[in-house]
């Protein structure tokens, strides 16, 4: 195998160091011919063939509703392990690759920095990707893509917390310059799959990331952070609608959409029951043998998965060359299913909930065991594209152990064989035509671009008000100002915004709109009142008036642009919201929830200041840990994550025995080693991965706030005690189970 690994990698590097061209032709294939059982449901196949297949005939294998049907647009050698794709203003599209993920079931060489972003172009026209170039190369894993204008391109890459920005000066397609747009220094060594993902253009003209407790502003050629007051939230993939709500999903806490009831910047907020049970079943249409979460996770009597476990890479279709009423569904990834969900989203007076399109049943599912979709975008030709990583291991080696339930199972399928490989899909309907136009924004003047605002597709109207913030070019403020107030309600919604992008919102426009006859419309404003309240004293008044809108989305929205201001007025008006709409449940609870933070945060460092200069600065440095990557199985309040009414996914910290013991021994060899099997009876559906890989200080931060936190009542971890017990299991490398952890004899001698 691994003679045929570097003869792959061989190849590839010949053909794409600079430059690669290939003649293709669209490939059409008739979707997979299902047959169902008496109640409907799609049956099952209990015995696929795990052997990676070409990419016509994995198409073959993939299940979609009738009338829609699947077009390849790009797969290997072209892309290899593809993770996250967009396109700039003339349509080229750029595509992240993890080309050091999972190359065996170890996880060898992942940090080796030969990964790639490469620039694929479509220059006939026949919606096949024929011509690459590889853009940037000697990467760390890289994560994000933000194409801005003049060959710029914002990058993440994992382990770092910097953003870097790339750009090509001669248009040869191949990044000759990059610096550091935003540095931060910053340690971050949690596990590959909790690092940052997104980076996306929200409708506000910030740009949000899962994770980092931060958002940016573009300034030039850097962005500037705007820290988080709670954190941020999600694992991989983030998605936004036409009215900048976005979606979070979580794969560690098994929550596949989540937090987007309101902006995470004003706070995590959620309902309990924003989707129902039934929301959490996922369907797939192959036996499942790589589930993380083993027996538990899977039917006994098919072997599928049961539960969302891998929720990943989710979007809302945007476009306008798919049916009608797809717009706005919420589409999430499933990898370990190898099915994607789609989502119907409902608002009711105000508030956000999910359903599953389908009854019992997946939007598209895959036969193929290598089926690994990562990703879904809008596309330039408003259609969905479809991000397959086609990779036989999905799981990060932390999960993959020698001691693990999910090796065997990849070995036993040959899983780790297949790597190198990758497709991108285009979505198509057969009652839609695709115009072979290509977008030329780069191109165009400021002018044509305010006419891009009025667009059917949300990918014009993001990348047109994004160029125009960009440039910001103030020529076209008269006409967006007239847009703002006459044109159609997405075109004057993204008018508002560019003109708050571009600094230039006056108060005659910011009252009209204010007054406007759609909700939409008036909710957009009053958020845009958050920024214009800092250069209008009299626009609070203004917004005061708004109390008594008809919109339960405007009085809330009312009430988060309000939460920061501080002032007499402000909390009047919070005030006079939450007495005047007693029934409202999203006001009410949105406002219970920051105050009980708030007086939460304000307990804490109370008792930080009761400890050792010493022990409060490790609660603070645990703080910040814990709200970047252990909410998302142990949830914020410590007190785990029910999804849909299903059992915990993790265990509960607070309250927790082996937390609040008066020796914090057992914990420490749980973040060192990791922790698998049942609990006290419990069996969960994911482990605990070893976090023994971080520094001592990280690992007694971290232990320090959860003891001294959520009503516990532990004493303060040292990094001395975390040497101790690393000393004494020098050589150690598997995770624990309960009943050694509780026969073991103990080194640290601490009440």
């Amino acid at each position: 195998m691994r003679k045929n690994y570097k003869w792959l990698l061989g190849v590839i590097s010949a053909s794409a160091v600079l430059f690669y061209t290939c003649k293709s032709v669209q490939k059409t294939v008739t979707p997979y011919p299902v047959q169902r059982d008496a109640s409907g449901r799609i049956l099952v196949d209990m015995h696929p063939d795990p052997t990676p297949k070409s990419p016509i005939e994995e198409m073959k294998h993939i299940y979609v509703p009738p009338g829609y049907h699947l077009q390849l647009v790009a797969s290997e050698p072209m892309v290899s392990q593809p993770v996250a794709i967009a396109w700039d203003g003339d349509a080229r599209m750029y595509v992240a690759e993890l080309n050091t993920y999972m190359l065996d079931v170890n996880g060898t060489g992942e940090r080796n920095k030969i990964c790639k972003i490469k620039l694929l172009e479509d220059t006939n026209g026949d919606g096949v990707m024929d011509k690459m170039t590889v853009f940037a190369d000697s990467l760390m894993l890289p994560r994000t893509l933000q194409p801005l204008d003049h060959g710029r391109l914002l990058v993440s890459q994992t382990w770092t917390n910097s953003v870097y920005c790339f750009q090509d000066t001669n248009g040869d397609g191949v990044a000759d310059k990059h610096w550091l747009a935003y540095e931060n220094n910053g340690n971050n060594t949690n596990n590959l799959e909790h690092q940052k993902s997104g980076l996306i253009w929200n409708l506000d003209n910030r740009m949000y990331l899962t994770y980092d407790p931060v958002r940016y502003t573009l300034k030039g050629d850097h962005v500037i952070p705007d820290t988080l007051v709670e954190g941020s939230a999600g694992q991989w993939g983030l998605a936004n609608d036409d009215y900048g709500r976005m979606f979070y999903s979580s794969a560690g806490g098994e929550d596949p959409a989540y937090l987007y009831q309101q902006n995470i910047h004003y706070g995590q907020f959620d309902f309990g029951d924003r989707y129902d049970e039934s929301f959490v079943p996922v369907w797939p249409i192959v036996t499942t043998p790589d589930v993380q979460g083993g027996f538990g996770r899977l039917r006994l009597k098919d072997s599928t998965l049961n539960h969302f476990t891998a929720s990943n890479g989710q979007s809302i279709f945007r476009g306008d060359k798919l049916p009608a009423d797809m717009r706005g569904d919420l589409f999430i990834c499933e990898p370990v299913g190898r099915l994607i969900r789609r989502s119907k989203v409902t608002n009711t007076n105000g508030k956000i909930t999910l359903k599953n399109a389908y009854d019992q049943s997946e939007f598209l599912a895959s036969t193929d065991l290598n089926f690994r979709p990562v990703n879904t975008i809008t596309g330039p030709d408003g259609c969905m594209y479809i991000v397959d990583m086609y990779h036989g291991i999905i799981q990060e080696s932390e999960w993959t152990k020698a001691d693990s339930y999910l090796r065997p199972k990849i070995q036993q399928k040959g899983l780790q064989n297949n790597i190198g490989r990758g497709r991108i899909f285009r979505l198509v309907h057969d009652d839609y035509k695709l115009s072979k136009e290509k977008p030329h924004m780069l191109e165009e003047t400021s002018a044509q671009l305010v006419d891009h605002l009025n667009s059917q597709n949300g990918w014009w109207r993001d990348n047109a008000q994004k160029l125009l913030v960009v440039r910001g070019d103030k020529s076209v403020v008269p006409t967006l100002k007239a847009l703002a107030v006459n044109g159609g309600q997405l075109a004057r919604i993204h008018a508002l915004w560019t003109l708050n992008g571009l600094d230039a919102m006056d108060a005659e426009t910011f009252a009209t709109a204010l007054k406007d006859k759609d909700a939409e419309v008036r909710k957009t404003t009053v958020w845009i009142g958050e920024d214009f309240m800092k250069k209008d004293s009299e626009a609070i008044n203004l917004l005061a008036k708004m109390s008594n809108d008809p919109s339960a989305d405007v009085r809330l929205q009312l009430l988060l642009t309000m939460r920061f201001v501080n002032s007499d007025k402000s909390k009047d008006i919070i005030a006079g919201l939450i007495k005047d709409y007693p029934d409202d449940p999203v006001l009410k609870s949105s406002q219970r929830t920051y105050e009980n933070k708030i007086r939460a945060r304000a307990e804490q460092l109370a008792r930080q200041k009761a400890m050792s200069e010493q022990g409060a600065k490790l609660v603070a440095q645990g703080a910040i840990i814990f709200k970047q990557l252990c909410f998302t199985c142990h949830g914020t309040d410590a007190k785990g994550i029910h999804t849909g009414g299903a059992a915990l996914t993790a265990p509960a910290l607070a309250g927790n025995p082996d937390v609040n013991a008066g020796s914090p021994e057992r914990i420490i060899r749980i973040l060192l080693y990791g922790l698998n099997g049942p609990i006290r009876g419990t069996t969960y559906n994911d482990a605990m991965p070893a976090l023994g890989g971080n520094d001592n200080n990280y690992i007694a931060s971290v232990l320090s706030y959860i003891r001294s936190d959520f009503g516990n009542k532990g004493n303060i971890v040292l990094p001395e005690d975390v040497q101790k017990v690393r000393d004494a299991t020098v050589g150690r490398t598997t995770s624990y189970k309960m009943p050694e952890l509780e026969a073991t004899k103990p080194v640290l001698r601490r009440n």
